[in-house]
């Protein structure tokens, strides 16, 4: 018995951004089109409500879904049949065919690079739609990109979706279309983008909170040398990279101290509402992430779920804990794409992996909206390069081919050699050892700019920030902070005045000490993102445009890791504005 073609008028209502994507897609009817729409928008169901136009027309007879993982298959499979869209998602190569009962098969990215012969026949037999999810996974290997070039290039339609910024390698993906620019260099080209700033905009995703810890950090080189830095300071990429290793090592204070706080803030969205709310640590390898659950188990008494690679009962353990009033899991690579756990609302980015595409992977776990209202929390190292991601959040990034590349973080191979071994982070073990650290809160990021000023872990000026209200549209968080940044120098400087009213016999008053280069950094980019915020007010222009905009006038690189020069001329432009 043939599948039953599906119901249109039984599917469920769509957002404004995915009527638009539809008529658009309906009117242009090419073989090709890509959707870039950011985590948490609705990109799957834009793409089964196409499948669906497509099945009722004859345009198509099947569909054929290309996901990066086993998980993601299932959850494909399980999304479809509620709209009345029958997918195998345990279709194996072997089988060469589906049965009758189903519209298609949903397959991995790995599948079709073993086997694209047995695509290419599946996809010739019947016209297929084909959708490629997540895109830009075709370009991981050149097998990949390879098969499913050669699988897919039959399909009558192929419908290509991502929901982060694309790659920073040369790779060309199938079926992408790219176009030269001015500078000679090819840009990838999207049919629809619909951003993480517009999907704020329409209230479709949480506002997102980065809480960056800096804090004390040492360590012995494999010379015997011990070494020390403050996490967050301007230093070489060597020392950044050992300062950030040695904060995440579980057996230092680091890490126990800035998961007591996230559980703290995890507390405060339960009790403002968001009574599921759930959390989730994203560890660099499997030895450190059941170190961290261990930690987590002895700060709240509750055993964490942890999840360390894409292998046999992994799927069924997100999907216990997504669906269990749990407060924490602890995973390596699992979560990191694609997985929708809407009750995720308070995340630590306890990873080496820094690339543009892995770090907004990671966040958009955190971004799904179920009603208004609610935030997301997401804490980190102070370390400028997620700093100015985090500042970035807004940013739109195509696929580039040919221009050089800088390189982007300092250990995401980790991230690979973590699936296959336990052992992982065992040369990096006899590289150095980690000695000590100790955290205190750096800066909130919300939109862009930078509020608060240092404050040790435990302490009220720490809890004025982990006690957020767990409920507030994006408007008021801005408000908020800008109020308790407000509140907070205001009080810094009583404290200053009423030090300096002091009688000489009780105290003398020096004059202040001139400011080292971090302490001026410090105090610039705070200034930059009070006017910005100012400007902000004004023109009602977010303020990730607003940087944006001085980053193309002035030149340099996101404020968190621009020199002082940079931070005064960006100053200076924006007083003109």
């Amino acid at each position: 018995m043939a599948a039953r073609t599906p119901a249109l008028e039984t599917f469920p209502p769509l957002r404004a951004w995915q009527r638009k994507a539809l008529v658009e897609y309906l009117r242009r009817r090419t073989e090709d089109f890509t959707a870039v729409a950011t985590p948490g928008a609705g990109k799957t169901t834009f793409a089964l409500r196409i499948a669906a136009e497509l099945l009722a027309d004859g345009t198509v007879e099947a569909v054929t879904v290309v996901a990066p993982t086993e998980h993601l298959k299932s959850q494909w499979s399980e999304a479809a049949a509620r709209v009345g869209i029958q997918l195998d998602a345990a279709f194996r190569n072997a089988d060469l065919h589906s049965s009758a009962d189903f519209h298609g098969a949903v397959v991995t990215y790995a599948q079709v690079g073993m086997a694209p012969q047995v695509h290419r026949r599946r996809t010739m037999t019947r016209r297929t739609l084909v959708i490629l999810d997540e895109i830009h996974h075709a370009g991981d290997s050149r097998t990949w990109g390879d098969g499913v070039k050669a699988s897919f290039e039959p399909a009558v339609r192929r419908l290509m979706l991502t929901g982060t910024p694309f790659r920073s390698d040369d790779n060309p993906i199938p079926f992408v279309t790219y176009e030269r620019g001015g500078d000679g260099l090819l840009r990838s080209r999207a049919d629809v983008v619909y951003g993480y700033a517009d999907a704020l905009r329409d209230s479709v995703v949480r506002p997102v909170l980065f809480l960056a810890y800096s804090g004390e950090t040492r360590w012995r080189t494999n010379a015997g040398d011990e070494l020390s830095a403050r996490l967050g300071e301007p230093m070489t990429q060597d020392l950044i990279a050992q300062a950030w290793r040695t904060a995440l090592d579980p057996a230092g204070d680091w890490m126990p101290q800035v998961l007591r706080a996230a559980d703290a803030r995890l507390t405060v969205l339960r009790n403002a509402g968001m009574t599921d709310a759930g959390g989730l640590i994203i560890a660099s390898d499997q030895q450190t992430a059941r170190s961290y659950a261990r930690l987590i188990e002895q700060t709240t008494g509750e055993k964490a779920t942890v999840v360390l690679s894409d292998d046999q009962g992994a799927s069924a353990r997100i999907a216990t804990f997504a669906e269990s009033g749990q407060r924490w899991m602890v995973a390596v690579r699992m979560v990191s794409e694609g997985v929708d756990i809407p009750r995720l609302a308070v995340g630590v980015y306890a990873t080496s992996a820094s690339t543009p595409l892995y770090f907004a992977q990671a966040i958009g776990r955190f971004v799904r909206a179920r009603r208004p209202g609610e935030t997301a929390s997401v804490f980190l190292p102070s370390v400028p390069h997620l700093l100015g991601l985090a500042s970035e959040m807004e940013a739109e990034r195509d696929h580039v081919l040919g221009k050089p590349k800088d390189r982007e973080g300092f250990d995401d191979d980790l991230l690979e050699r973590a699936q296959r071994a336990d052992q992982a982070s065992g040369e990096l073990e006899k590289r150095f050892a980690a000695l000590s650290a100790t955290a205190e809160l750096d800066q909130v990021i919300f939109d862009g700019a930078s509020f608060g000023t240092a404050a040790q872990a435990g302490t009220p000026e720490e809890e004025e920030y982990l006690g957020l209200p767990g409920l507030l549209t994006a408007a008021q968080v801005s408000l908020l902070l800008t109020k308790r940044q407000a509140d907070q120098l205001a009080a810094q400087r009583r404290r200053a005045a009423d030090r300096a009213a002091e009688p000489a016999s009780v105290a003398t008053v020096a004059p202040p000490p001139p400011m080292s280069a971090a302490q001026r950094r410090v105090a610039l980019r705070r200034q930059l993102n009070a006017l910005v915020a100012a400007r902000h007010h004004r023109t009602g222009l977010p303020h990730g445009k607003i940087h944006a905009e001085l980053r193309r006038l002035c030149g340099g690189p996101p404020s968190a890791q621009a020199t002082i020069e940079q931070l005064e001329e960006r100053i200076a432009t924006v007083q003109t504005l």
